[in-house]
């Protein structure tokens, strides 16, 4: 079998078996289609590696709240009438119920999913963009999270608010939640920048390049949402990096900062990149510009950029009632890192409710 994109092999089985099996079927039946659940193919980023697991012939349909009683009757007939392959791919599933599993002849469940619209939206982010975006909902919302359902792609949009719709309003921050979560990035830097020098001046070599990746991550997190760029999670995050215009002084500081040099040479990469991203942060014009060059920490024989002076000038940036006085922790993916806890809506609201800003519960 030939690797195809996933998200043209989705288009594809969606235009060429699905649309013709539900306009025999049901021709008064309003739907809308697409892939905005999962996986490396929402981001373009898939190959042939990504199709040992929850990678094949797969579509979601969303139906409106009005035709909720007919999704046993859809799955049904989709079950009986979707053919054992298409583009010499399997159209069943076997393995890992958790997950969709592996592509298999021999598999019991295919790769459609019928679901009613509004309900997929609160199952997947905790609330339906269709009924407006608040502060909350996005501070609640991991990046990654936000890349899927602003990425994946749109095959059929026939309810109202359709899917297209629902992702507009899910493009980008509002320009004060855009200073918050920016703010909490530069936080994280100010409060680890002096760590690596001091690791590295008693002689923790290992400490000193543990606590420089962290920053380099931050940095690199930090780029993305400086160029307007959702951050994808660890595995991707490097490549989508890797893709912004621009970043090759970055890109070649960072590289620096992580190679196998001794500290004079990680602090030199370091600053490259510090100052890089403190340039662009003045040229949004979020805030009011710092001009932030990379200066002693205190007394110590080594070079910080103080990134608190640019967390504090986008922080007196903000009106945003909700976030006046917050302190800047930004969104949930910024202060946890836990898996089950950043793809769980109803414990994500819970945290971020706690910390300030109130969510309605997902339920």
């Amino acid at each position: 079998m030939a690797f195809l994109p996933g998200l043209t092999l989705a288009r594809r089985f969606h235009d060429e078996v699905i649309a013709p099996i539900l306009r025999r079927r049901y021709p008064d039946l309003r739907y809308a289609a697409g892939r905005l659940d999962g996986g490396s193919e929402l981001l373009g980023l898939d190959t042939s590696r990504s199709t040992d697991h929850d990678w094949g012939p797969r579509v979601q349909l969303f139906v409106a709240a009005a035709d909720v009683a007919r999704l046993p009757e859809l799955l049904a007939a989709l079950e009986a009438d979707l053919p054992a392959e298409f583009l010499g791919w399997p159209t069943r599933f076997a393995g890992d119920a958790v997950r969709l599993g592996t592509v298999d002849a021999a598999g019991t469940r295919h790769g459609v999913s019928v679901v009613e619209v509004s309900g997929w939206w609160h199952e997947r982010l905790g609330f339906d963009p269709a009924d407006g975006v608040g502060t909350a909902d996005w501070l609640a919302t991991p990046t990654q999270r936000l890349a899927e359902v602003t990425g994946g792609a749109v095959f059929h949009d026939e309810i109202d608010p359709g899917l297209s719709a629902r992702r507009a309003a899910l493009t980008w921050y509002p320009d004060d939640v855009w200073r918050h979560v920016l703010a909490a990035g530069w936080t994280r830097i100010a409060q680890a920048e002096h760590l690596p020098g001091r690791c590295a001046e008693v002689g923790d070599e290992l400490g000193s390049r543990v606590v420089t990746a962290g920053l380099a991550r931050d940095l690199m997190r930090l780029a993305l949402l400086l160029h307007r760029r959702w951050p994808p999670y660890d595995k991707w995050l490097g490549t989508v990096f890797a893709r912004l215009p621009g970043t090759a002084s970055v890109a070649a500081g960072l590289a620096d900062a992580l190679g196998p040099g001794d500290w004079a040479q990680r602090e030199r990469g370091l600053v490259v990149a510090l100052e890089e991203l403190a340039a662009w942060t003045d040229e949004t014009g979020l805030a009011a510009p710092v001009r932030a060059r990379a200066r002693p920490f205190h007394h110590r024989p080594f070079l910080v950029l103080d990134a608190g002076r640019l967390a504090a000038a986008l922080c007196d940036a903000i009106t945003e009632p909700a976030l006046l006085g917050r302190p800047p922790l930004g969104a949930v993916d910024e202060y946890l890192h836990n898996v089950d806890l950043l793809t769980d809506p109803r414990h994500l609201r819970r945290v971020a409710a706690a910390l300030g800003v109130d969510a309605p519960d997902a339920g």
